[in-house]
């Protein structure tokens, strides 16, 4: 299999996508951070930084608007939709965080999704360390994405 981030020469490149045809993208990622019920209590409502999922889903969001900055061969898009949705789940026990990404373009936007979701479950634990600091952020991965010339894939189950 041939990398595309490398030329013949092994040198890293950001890859020449302007022969590509504009089509529909979208990538849904998901991951968790797992936490003790007493800290998935103030992360629902009880912490003195205020609201944790809010500010998690803001940042999860801008996350995905600057993943060109952060991801160095990443090309920058103007993103049509990012929705990052934060989910208390007390038989993890800890906050569930899935990011749906879309636009339409050239190149996909699963790094987008997958910067989302790190974004969101890293503010998480920024707010919460006061509380808990052996929280665990865990199974950060790519759910599904469609679009391009790869076409779809869905992740196994």
């Amino acid at each position: 299999m041939t990398l595309t981030h490398f030329d013949a020469a092994g040198q890293a490149h950001m890859v020449d996508i302007s022969a590509k045809s504009e089509t529909a993208r979208e990538a849904v990622a998901t991951g968790c951070v797992v936490m003790t019920l007493e800290t998935l209590a103030l992360a629902q409502g009880g912490a003195a930084k205020g609201d944790v999922l809010g500010v998690a889903r803001l940042a999860g969001i801008m996350g995905a608007k600057r993943t060109a900055d952060l991801i160095p061969l990443c090309h920058p898009l103007a993103l049509a939709k990012v929705a990052v949705d934060l989910v208390a789940d007390p038989d993890l026990p800890g906050i569930r965080v899935t990011a749906t990404v879309r636009t339409t373009g050239r190149t996909g936007v699963e790094m987008e999704a997958l910067t989302a979701v790190t974004t969101a479950c890293l503010t998480v634990y920024d707010m919460l360390k006061a509380a808990q600091k052996s929280m665990e952020i865990q199974d950060i991965r790519l759910l599904r994405k469609d679009g391009g010339k790869s076409g779809p894939y869905e992740a196994p189950r």
